[in-house]
């Protein structure tokens, strides 16, 4: 079979008449790929279309998730896209089986395009179907990626809350054992009225919560290293262990020395004992305390980003939804300088919440990483959120390279990355545009310059369509 018979087979090239066939077989030469074998690479130049003539291929796209399967082919033309809109492959081509193609120059290409009519509305026509595939698919990849984002983030931020109270649980055993024994050391070491006096102290412990007058770092050192030295001229056994819970729960040398004086010298170790014991069942208290409350905070968080158990639209505080999306991103900033700048006179606004949690969750997370991107030190992110005569503006600002000039008009094209293969799919602006734009006719925009760039995203009060 002759090279015109066999493009001939081929739909997209079946109603070419000769001489347009004819014209692209020159220069045209055969490939041969073993199962496994890579054609190009996603980000590669594109140089040449090819026609699949026997075999398979299956074309993948790398995303934050792993790789996407776009399509298995037997027949037809991949790589074209990339020739056709002069920019790098969108996509990894590789042969599923043994497969033989056919690769067609770009000039040819080119010159067949701009002469045929019938072939450029042709490659329109599958440019468009193979487009609107790959958008389907990868909407639902990114939307997985960035759950897997937020499920990730959430493992990482409860763990450190979880550890923590199981850690202080384990403890409060020794501690309760510790305190039983203490208690019974000093019962058989005092009479009726010094227990009174330790029965004072620790009322006046417990009542606040053993928690001392707020000091500096080096000024609780000080405090212990006085305590210490004073225990030990007394002869209180782990002066350097005791010392440590004594000024937590803010006694001064004062006061031990005011217990001294009210108590059997033979009982103060075991009054000091008891004091340390009460002191650290209380800060093991406090730690099952912070760590369930932050644990909840983050459930709070989540079930409200995500506006479970409510209906699409809902009046919605913007702000509110930042803050949520910060915390569920906050593996994400650390060693970033996160500055909230919100008005205090913010509307609510109707909107669809969980959608536009989902705009918040992309700008951040861009904006992370094109921090990261930045050889300069002191990442900064900034959120704003301030009212207009109309509605509302959110501005996600960070101090990373900047976007180029002459790349910022394609940010919101589909499939346009200037991430690595695998980082991002290229739709995560192209949907926060489509869910501003189209769902709440509002509007999304970027200013940017290096050491500086702004998303702006503008809202109006009330839905098209929705409540007066």
């Amino acid at each position: 079979m002759s090279t015109v018979e066999q493009l001939r087979e081929v739909p997209l090239f079946s109603e070419l008449p000769d001489e347009d066939l004819e014209r692209l077989c020159v220069g045209t030469e055969e490939v041969s790929l073993a199962a496994g074998e890579l054609l190009f690479s996603e980000g590669d130049p594109g140089d040449r279309a090819y026609v699949v003539l026997g075999g398979q291929i299956e074309i993948v796209k790398a995303t934050v998730g792993g790789e996407v399967l776009l399509a298995v082919q037997s027949e037809g033309v991949v790589g074209e896209m990339a020739l056709l809109e002069d920019a790098p492959r969108n996509a990894s081509v590789r042969a599923r089986s043994d497969t033989k193609l056919m690769a067609i120059p770009k000039d040819r290409l080119d010159e067949l395009l701009e002469s045929s009519p019938s072939a450029s509305r042709a490659f329109f026509e599958v440019m468009l179907r193979r487009w609107r595939a790959t958008q389907s698919s990868l909407q639902q990849s990114e939307r997985m990626a960035q759950l897997g984002t937020l499920t990730a983030g959430l493992a990482h931020e409860l763990n450190n809350p979880a550890a923590a109270v199981n850690s202080s649980a384990g403890r409060m055993a020794e501690a309760m054992v510790r305190y039983g024994n203490a208690r019974a050391a000093v019962a058989s070491s005092l009479d009726a009225g010094g227990l009174a006096v330790v029965d004072d102290l620790l009322e006046s412990l417990y009542a606040s919560r053993g928690s001392g007058p707020q000091m500096s770092t080096l000024d609780q050192a000080d405090l212990e290293d006085e305590i210490e030295s004073w225990l030990a001229d007394h002869e209180v056994d782990r002066s350097w262990e005791l010392a440590t819970g004594l000024a937590d729960a803010g006694l001064s040398v004062e006061q031990l020395s005011n217990i001294a004086g009210r108590v059997d010298d033979r009982a103060l170790p075991a009054v000091v004992d008891l004091i340390g014991a009460a002191q650290e069942e209380l800060s093991l208290v406090h730690q099952i305390e912070e760590g369930t409350r932050r644990m909840s905070a983050i459930v709070k968080a989540l079930k409200s980003y995500a506006y479970l158990d409510q209906a699409p639209v809902q009046n919605v505080d913007v702000t509110e939804g930042l803050n949520d999306t910060l915390m569920l991103l906050e593996h994400k900033t650390k060693g970033i300088e996160v500055l909230r700048e919100y008005s205090d006179d913010l509307p609510v606004i109707e909107a669809l919440g969980g959608e536009l949690n989902q705009v918040w969750t992309n700008l951040i997370d861009n904006a992370v990483y094109a921090i990261g991107e930045s050889e300069q030190p002191g990442g900064r992110l900034t959120v704003r959120a301030r009212p207009t005569d109309s509605g509302v503006v959110v501005e996600v600002e960070d101090n990373g390279p900047g976007i180029p000039e002459e790349i910022q008009k394609r940010i919101f094209d589909s499939f346009f990355t200037t991430k690595p293969p695998g980082s991002g799919t290229g739709l995560g602006l192209d949907i926060s545009r489509n869910i501003v734009l189209q769902k709440h006719s509002g509007n999304l925009t970027v200013d940017s310059e290096p050491g500086r760039t702004t998303f702006r995203v503008e809202l109006p009060l009330r839905l098209p369509g929705g409540s007066k």
